[in-house]
């Protein structure tokens, strides 16, 4: 289900205003005035590097800064 329209996108405030650009909401909305703008998105472990571009636009920071591994299968012998 989606957020109700008359209420707007969701977005932290550390986002609008900070100085610094780590984030760990994940949860918060990508705003056009973001664009060209490099943030950390924490993941559960580290901070990944992620630009944000106008495709990107109304998706939600987590979607880029996946928290899970890739399995790594053994090879046989």
């Amino acid at each position: 289900m989606s957020r109700s329209i008359w209420k707007g996108p969701s977005v932290d405030r550390n986002c609008l205003g900070s100085k610094s650009n780590k984030l760990w909401s994940r949860r918060s909305v990508i705003l056009p005035q973001f664009v060209g703008k490099t943030f950390e998105i924490y993941n559960g472990k580290s901070f990944l590097r992620v630009t944000i571009i106008e495709q990107m636009i109304g998706h939600k920071f987590g979607e880029f800064a996946s928290t899970r591994r890739k399995a790594v299968h053994k090879q046989k012998k």
